[in-house]
C-alpha cells in the first residue's frame, strides 16, 4: 500500500513539473544581491535548468547591491556563463543604476548585453505587478 501510495505521489509531481515546463507565461525575476560564488553558481544552474525544461519561459535577473560584481567584466568566475545567457532572448540581466553610481562603475565596465536600470527594487516590483514570480537568489 505505501508503494503504491508513493507511486502517486511521484506521478502526480511529475505531471505537475511537466505541465509547468510547458507552460508558455512561465516567467520569473530573480532578485540578486550577493557576491557569494555559491549564490552565483545557484543563479546560472536555475536559469539554464528553466530555460532547458521551459524553452518559452521568460527570466529576468536584477542585480543590485553587492550582487554588482556578477556583471562586470573580470570580476566573476561566472562571467562566460553570463555572457552566454545574456544572448539567449528569454533571459535578461539587469543592473540598478543606483548601485553603479554608489561603486563608481560606469556602463562600459559591464558585461556585453547586461541592461541599466534606475533602480533595481522598483524594477522587480515592477514586473511582480505584471504577473512575473520572484525568486531571492540566497543559500
Amino acid at each position: 500500500m505505501k508503494i503504491v501510495r508513493l507511486f502517486t505521489l511521484l506521478s502526480l509531481l511529475f505531471t505537475f513539473q511537466a505541465s509547468l515546463a510547458q507552460d508558455s507565461n512561465y516567467k520569473v525575476v530573480f532578485d540578486m544581491t550577493s557576491n557569494d560564488s555559491v549564490n552565483q553558481q545557484a543563479l546560472i544552474r536555475q536559469l539554464r535548468f528553466i530555460r532547458n525544461s521551459s524553452p518559452n519561459s521568460k527570466l529576468e535577473v536584477v542585480i543590485y547591491g553587492q550582487g554588482l560584481d556578477l556583471a562586470i567584466k573580470g570580476k566573476s568566475p561566472q562571467e562566460e556563463a553570463v555572457k552566454h545567457l545574456v544572448t539567449d532572448e528569454g533571459v535578461s540581466f539587469k543592473v540598478c543604476g543606483v548601485t553603479m553610481k554608489r561603486y563608481n562603475y560606469v556602463k562600459s565596465q559591464l558585461l556585453p548585453g547586461i541592461e541599466i536600470v534606475d533602480d533595481g527594487i522598483f524594477e522587480i516590483i515592477s514586473k511582480q505587478r505584471e504577473g512575473w514570480g520572484y525568486i531571492k537568489v540566497a543559500h
